[in-house]
């Protein structure tokens, strides 16, 4: 089940929706089991996409650990980013920052060469070890959001699976793929599975270490 940037897409407007037109007075509740905000956590979604779209702009991205923008934080518990959304805009502005953000990752991965890698945390990936993660991003962020504004929609499932497929190959399927991808990402306990206190996906291309 491939992962590309029409997924990216798929998810991010999931997230539109699900946080369009929230007061902008809930925005600076705590998100879900996190330290931030729910705008701290939006912030931290948007920089995710931004910064992973610009690992395959390089002509050769596998070559720089990094890209060396400056990255700061508005508080010492905050995200430290290098996207920041404009307060006066409101949380609507925001959520465009996050879906021009996914757009441009979605335009970037779906042009770069299939067997590109560049550089991650949780080591190299390519270009649909990125589309993967960002959906992962989106949605588990959306939720970490979503919770405290009292909203509970669930993304297609097909988004889930496809992620799980590409990033936790070796976790299986115990309920529905979002249950388990929410499972696999350290936010929800099961009867069968404690809750995951450290966690982290396979971001090489499947089939190497």
């Amino acid at each position: 089940m491939p992962v590309s940037g029409q997924h990216v897409r798929q998810a991010v407007a999931y997230c539109v929706d699900v946080l369009g037109g929230v007061p902008g007075a809930q925005w600076d509740e705590r998100a879900g089991g996190l330290q931030w905000t729910c705008w701290e956590t939006l912030e931290h979604l948007a920089d995710d996409l931004f910064t992973y779209a610009l690992r395959f702009g390089l002509a050769q991205p596998s070559a720089v650990p990094r890209v060396p923008l400056r990255i700061s934080s508005d508080r010492p518990d905050g995200p430290a980013n290098v996207i920041f959304g404009d307060r006066e805009a409101g949380p609507g502005g925001l959520l465009t920052a996050v879906e021009a953000c996914g757009g441009l990752l979605a335009s970037v991965l779906d042009t770069s060469e299939a067997t590109a890698l560049a550089p991650h945390v949780f080591g190299a990936s390519d270009p649909e070890g990125f589309a993967a993660m960002g959906v992962v991003e989106t949605l588990v962020h959306t939720h970490d959001i979503a919770q405290c504004l009292d909203r509970f929609p669930e993304p297609p499932q097909d988004l889930s699976e496809r992620v799980l497929t590409r990033l936790f190959p070796d976790v299986s399927v115990v309920g529905t793929p979002w249950s388990t991808l929410l499972w696999a990402t350290g936010r929800l306990d099961t009867p069968d599975r404690p809750r995951l206190t450290n966690w982290r996906w396979h971001g090489a291309p499947l089939g190497r270490s």
